[in-house]
């Protein structure tokens, strides 16, 4: 369990000098559903924990005399330090299910958590299938069989530094052998992104085990809460193409694949959400584009400027309000990774070096507006993040800088001109 409370009201012989006399009991919280209380009598003062059972009812158990006057002697005797970890131990035998319970349940895993947190997570989220792909890949194989119990911070530790350490994965035909991409570890910025990956995975690793702590099936949050991410590896390195890299890639584009793409640039909406809109969520009239589900599992309005409402009027002319706005050459649905393929060949054609991937047009939206001026909050309303942190970590540096133009617009010249200095730059000449 290991949460310690801190309360100035009762830690010390000095402070609990000053509760009155009574019968109540004055509780502080150790950890969930686990109380250690303080009551004053005639006698002096005595400690007690309290335990909370799933069925909210108490029980509670006498831990013996405070050291108020008498020295504490760890037994019958307590500090409030000794007193809690008393307290602790007993609420951690009480929260086990009875001995010839505990011999017929499995143990409650790692997996068992993932499996709780992937079922929550596709009644509350949009993303469950990549999330779900990072489970099974990356932290099933390695953490799945672990029970909770036996979850450390050193082993959550080691895991998360092999991951940083292992190659990039690369998509692999199912049932074929993964395959993984080149990687050198002497490489800063490879090393940067590897960790950024363990970082991710991290947090669906404690989103996973708080979720299942918060839902009563964990006794403690310890194990995760004394790990770490990795520092300064996310880093703003967003890549962007300039207009002339957009018209090359638009011209480039086959079908009705180069609707898409024009759609992705004026929108900043991701692949998902693009291929779900439906004629009906354009309004011509405000000028916007209604996304009913984002992966935030949150709808937004797209705002448009007139080029991407008179493009939206073209492709949605004489559709039914229920027709989705994009679709494939031969009719059909754009689905999952229908867009990696086209998206490679136009870049081929268009001549950008290195080919970028289809996110990158949501990035490409939003660095324009960044550099634009464009506040941090409204591009992050206009890509639906929940608030700006996102925004600023990657396209702050594109903005014009505020810091910058105000120091350069108050700080006085020194007038350091040189004049004083008998220093002239030479000329290289030619040879």
């Amino acid at each position: 369990m290991g949460r310690t409370v801190n309360e100035a009201k009762i830690t010390t012989p000095n402070a609990r000098s000053k509760i009155p006399l009574g019968k109540t009991v004055h509780w502080r919280a150790i950890d969930r559903g686990a109380h250690i209380g303080y009551r004053k009598g005639k006698d002096g003062g005595s400690w007690i924990a309290r335990f909370r059972h799933p069925d909210r009812t108490y029980v509670t158990k006498a831990l013996g005399k405070a050291d108020d006057e008498l020295e504490a002697d760890g037994e019958h005797v307590l500090t409030y330090s000794q007193a809690q970890k008393a307290a602790q131990r007993w609420c951690e035998e009480m929260a086990r299910p009875p001995e010839k319970e505990r011999e017929a349940l499995p143990p409650y895993t790692v997996g068992d958590a993932l499996d709780d947190y992937l079922k929550w997570f596709g009644e509350n989220r949009k993303s469950v299938n990549s999330t779900r792909t990072a489970i099974n890949s990356m932290i099933r194989p390695a953490l799945g069989d672990i029970a909770v119990t036996d979850l450390t911070p050193a082993k959550l530790r080691e895991w998360h530094q092999d991951v940083a350490s292992q190659p990039p994965r690369m998509r692999t035909r199912r049932g074929k052998e993964q395959q993984y991409r080149a990687f050198s570890e002497t490489d800063p910025e490879a090393k940067r992104r590897r960790r950024a990956t363990a970082n991710r995975l991290r947090t669906i690793v404690r989103a996973a085990l708080n979720h299942a702590w918060h839902e009563g099936k964990i006794n403690s949050d310890d194990a995760w809460r004394r790990t770490k991410p990795f520092r300064d590896v996310e880093a703003a390195r967003v890549r962007y193409l300039s207009a002339e890299e957009c018209r090359r890639l638009a011209n480039a584009c086959q079908g009705n694949f180069r609707h898409l793409v024009q759609g992705a640039l004026h929108t900043g909406a991701r692949y998902g959400e693009l291929i779900h809109l439906q004629t009906r969520d354009f309004d011509a009239d405000a000028g916007t584009l209604f996304v009913a589900m984002s992966k935030s599992g949150k709808s937004r309005h797209v705002v448009l400027t007139s080029e991407a409402r008179a493009f939206f009027e073209r492709v949605t002319a004489g559709q039914p309000s229920e027709a989705l706005i994009f679709r494939r050459d031969d009719g059909e649905a754009w689905s999952t990774a229908h867009q990696v393929r086209p998206i490679r060949e136009a870049c081929k054609a268009a001549k950008i070096n290195p080919p970028a991937g289809f996110h990158i047009l949501r990035h490409t939206h939003a660095s324009v507006l960044a550099m634009k001026g464009t506040p941090m909050a409204v591009i992050a309303a206009q890509l639906g993040h929940s608030d700006s942190r996102m925004a600023e970590r990657h396209y702050a540096h594109l903005s014009p800088s505020y810091v910058a133009d105000t120091i350069r617009a108050n700080l006085p010249a020194f007038g350091f001109d040189g004049s004083d200095e008998n220093i002239v730059a030479l000329k290289e000449h030619a040879r």
